[in-house]
């Protein structure tokens, strides 16, 4: 039970910080370039490669490379269980 804690609050810890949040929220309609995400933000390409790292090292985003292009998505399985997780606790 309690491993099941740790893995959820990686991902929610992720989740806390507003621009995760919006990055997840992006992906949430598909895959999306690294270069279209940080379309949208007033940030640099450091600072979102530090972002993609702390949602990727939680397990809820994955990404491929094509080329030099890197595309991210979300882990729709991990984002079901963390949902489940979520409405178990909350009941």
């Amino acid at each position: 039970m309690t491993k099941k804690y740790e893995k959820n609050i990686k991902i929610l810890k992720a989740l806390s910080e507003v621009n995760r949040l919006k990055i997840v929220d992006m992906l949430s309609s598909g895959e999306k370039c690294a270069c279209i995400i940080l379309e949208s933000f007033k940030f640099t390409q450091p600072t979102l490669s530090h972002h993609m790292k702390v949602l990727m090292d939680s397990g809820i985003v994955k990404c491929r490379k094509e080329g030099t292009w890197i595309y991210y998505r979300l882990d729709k399985e991990l984002c079901d269980e963390v949902l489940d997780f979520l409405n178990e606790i909350l009941k």
